[in-house]
């Protein structure tokens, strides 16, 4: 009998100890509930709001230009590139650009020499004389063999010699054009011992690969130009947000990297498939204006204008940011009179959209009975006082 009543005693006790902990947990709950709920509100004095200024407004209705954020990179199409090089093999003697450099379309930027070249011209003025002599040969076959006097099989030979030198020359004189010698003034005592690269395109030397004394041929480049006045943006917009553009419509951007000045570019041309990889469509637009400062490859953020549209607002001073998110202060409870009145301001969380003309687009994140007063000017001090007394709590 004993051993049973010591049971029930050591059962009772237990029982006792799970009731006592779970009232703890829930007071516990209850109090942490309550501390996060606190920290959303905060009281000031009717002589506080003067001091510091706050005003008061309501959301409103505004007309404000929407506008889609795009992140994208500058690029020159493949036309405005050019990479130098020589057709024939040589040296080179001399560079006269570097890197940065404005070079106009048939500039001279680098010399390169190579004996054969003298060799060529050589042959070339060596040939005159050979097709003149061939040509009296073939006058003289011709003549005997209108006469009988010779075979036809000289005559023929004499035909094809000649047709073989004057095909030769026509080759040498086109070689020659392409090394930038004039053929037809080319004479034994100007003959170009080394020959001139120039630009193909007219733009700045972006690389120069090439070295004084280096060789070179059509598989080594010697420099690379770029021609920045065809420069244009590539955009990667979402799905949900292509419909929304068109074609020559107006884009802002500025560097990601460099933010302080804003550029312009039109768009002309909309993708019509997903970039591999990916869920974005690709837009170009071409850059308009100065773009001094904007080279190939350099990462942007751009602003497209959707047009005017009617939505939900605040002035730009009545949203506060903290810890990463944004808010505005509604007055929730006012008490007491004239000066010793004490007002209580409730912090909503807000995502904010469009920015435009002073307001900006929100959208609360909780409920915001449409009487409730908004602070429009003074919203940072009530975060301040805010903050602080969570710190001191």
């Amino acid at each position: 009998m004993k051993k049973i009543t010591i049971g029930i005693i050591i059962s009772g006790f237990l029982i006792s100890l799970v009731s006592c902990k779970g009232k703890t947990e829930k007071e516990a709950e209850k109090k942490e509930n309550k501390s996060a709920d606190s920290s959303a509100f905060t009281t000031l004095t009717e002589k506080q709001l003067k001091t510091i200024g706050v005003s008061f407004g309501t959301i409103e209705q505004k007309q404000l230009t929407a506008s889609l954020r795009s992140n994208g990179v500058l690029n020159v199409p493949n036309q405005n590139k050019a990479i130098v090089n020589s057709l024939y093999s040589g040296v080179v003697k001399t560079l006269l650009v570097q890197t940065g450099s404005y070079v106009r379309k048939g500039q001279t930027i680098a010399t390169i020499a190579n004996p054969q070249y003298i060799q060529m011209q050589e042959e070339y003025l060596t040939l005159d004389s050979k097709i003149k002599m061939a040509e009296l040969e073939f006058a003289r076959q011709r003549e005997l063999n209108t006469g009988n006097a010779g075979a036809l099989k000289n005559l023929q030979q004499a035909e094809a010699d000649l047709k073989g030198l004057r095909t030769r020359h026509a080759s040498l004189q086109k070689q020659l054009q392409l090394m930038n010698v004039d053929a037809a003034g080319l004479t034994n005592g100007n003959m170009i011992t080394t020959l001139e690269i120039k630009a193909p395109i007219g733009g700045v030397v972006s690389n120069v690969i090439a070295k004084i004394g280096s060789f070179v041929d059509a598989n080594n480049a010697i420099a690379e130009i770029v021609d920045n006045s065809q420069l244009h943006l590539d955009l990667f917009v979402y799905e949900k947000d292509w419909k929304r553009l068109k074609e020559n419509q107006l884009i802002h951007f500025t560097i990601t990297n460099d933010p302080g000045r804003e550029y312009d570019a039109r768009i002309f041309s909309i993708g019509s498939a997903f970039e591999a990889g990916s869920k974005t469509i690709p837009v170009h637009a071409m850059v308009q204006g100065n773009k001094t400062g904007l080279i190939d490859g350099m990462n942007i953020t751009a602003s497209v204008s959707l047009g005017k549209a009617t939505m939900d607002a605040v002035p730009v001073d009545a949203i506060v940011s903290f810890q990463g998110r944004d808010y505005i202060f509604i007055e929730s409870s006012r008490s007491g009179n004239d000066s010793a009145a004490t007002v209580q301001f409730e912090r909503i969380p807000v995502a904010k959209g469009t920015t435009d003309i002073g307001y900006s687009e929100i959208t609360p994140l909780k409920a915001v009975p449409a009487t409730s007063k908004i602070v429009v000017k003074g919203a940072f001090f009530i975060l301040a006082k805010m903050t602080n007394s969570v710190e001191e709590e």
